[in-house]
C-alpha cells in the first residue's frame, strides 16, 4: 500500500478544513488517507506507562471526533481509502510519529480540543521542518485557483521544495510559479549605488531556470512562470499566495541531520493566504 496522507485534527473548524483538503489531496494522489487524533493524557504521554486499550478507555471525545471526521471524508469521496487513528501522547510527538511512514502531513491552521489551548505556534511550527515528510499548514484561504507557488533562493543550491513544487503543479494539471525575491545589500544601499535593475533581474532569472531546468525536463507538461524581482521575500509570497492553491517552502539544513524553518518560512506560514507546505527532508 502507497504511503498515506496523514492529517491531524481535533474536531475544530480549522481542522475540518485542513481534513477537507487532505482528502483531496489523496484523492489527486491516489494514497490513503489517514486522520489522527492525539489525546494528551496525564501520565500516559509517557509513552511507556500507555496500556494498550488507554486511547480507548481515556478519549471518548477522542473517538468521536475521529468517527465525524471520517463520515465527513466519505460523505464527499466515499472511494477513499480512510484510516483512523486515536493515539494518547503529546500531539507533537503523535504526529512525528505518524508522520514516520506518511507521505506528507497535513495540519489546520489552529486548533483546540485534542491540540489543547495549542495554536499553529506551538505545534504546526514545531512540527516544521522536523518532521521526515513535507508539511502542509492549511489556513482558511484554500481554493482552486489554478497556481502552485515555489519561493526559490539563487544563493542556495535548488531543493527538495521545487522538486515538490513541480510534483504538485503537475498532479494538479497547473501552473508553477517560481519566485525570487531580492532586495539591495546595506552596503549597495548606503552607498546609493545607481544599479541596473532590469540586468540584475535578467542575470537571477537566468540562475532561477538553471536551477529548475532538470526537474522542468522531467514534468515538461508543467507551464512555469518566473517572478524574478527586487522585494522582500515574504512580501512577494504572501503577495502570490493571493491567486495560488499552494505555496512551498523550503527548511534549511541544520545540525544532527534535522532541519528549521527559518524567517521568510515563518512568515510566510502567517500570512499566506493560501495552504503552504514546508519542505526539508529528502524524499
Amino acid at each position: 500500500m502507497s504511503a498515506p496522507i496523514v492529517v491531524g485534527t481535533d474536531g475544530s473548524a480549522a481542522a475540518g478544513r485542513a481534513v477537507d483538503w487532505a482528502a483531496g489531496e489523496a484523492a489527486l494522489r491516489h494514497r490513503p488517507l489517514r486522520i489522527v487524533h492525539a489525546a494528551e493524557i496525564w501520565p500516559y504521554q509517557v509513552r511507556r506507562f500507555v496500556p494498550p486499550d488507554a486511547a480507548e478507555r481515556t478519549s471518548p471525545a477522542g473517538r468521536a471526533v475521529l468517527l465525524e471526521a471520517e463520515r465527513r471524508v466519505l460523505e464527499r469521496r466515499p472511494e477513499l481509502r480512510v484510516t483512523t487513528a486515536l493515539v494518547v501522547n503529546a500531539t507533537a510527538d503523535a504526529l512525528r510519529d505518524e508522520s514516520e511512514k506518511a507521505f506528507e502531513l497535513v495540519l489546520g491552521h489552529r486548533g483546540h480540543g485534542g491540540f489543547p489551548g495549542l495554536p499553529l505556534a506551538s505545534v504546526g511550527l514545531r512540527m516544521a521542518g522536523r518532521t521526515a515528510v513535507p508539511l502542509v499548514i492549511v489556513r482558511d484561504g484554500a481554493a482552486d485557483r489554478g497556481e502552485v507557488v515555489v519561493g526559490h533562493d539563487v544563493a542556495e543550491e535548488p531543493g527538495e521544495a521545487l522538486r515538490y513544487a513541480f510534483d504538485a503543479a503537475a498532479v494538479r494539471g497547473v501552473r508553477l510559479r517560481v519566485v525570487h525575491a531580492w532586495q539591495l545589500s546595506v552596503d549597495m544601499a548606503e552607498a546609493a549605488y545607481a544599479l541596473d535593475e532590469e540586468r540584475l533581474n535578467d542575470e537571477r532569472r537566468a540562475r532561477v531556470i538553471e536551477a529548475y531546468a532538470p526537474l522542468h525536463e522531467r514534468y515538461p507538461l508543467v507551464d512555469v512562470v518566473n517572478d524574478v524581482l527586487v522585494g522582500h521575500p515574504v512580501s512577494e509570497l504572501v503577495r502570490a499566495s493571493r491567486t495560488a492553491d499552494l505555496v512551498v517552502v523550503g527548511a534549511h539544513p541544520h545540525r544532527w541531520g534535522l532541519f528549521r524553518l527559518g524567517s521568510i518560512g515563518h512568515g510566510v506560514i502567517h500570512h499566506a493566504e493560501c495552504p503552504v507546505a514546508v519542505v526539508g527532508v529528502p524524499r
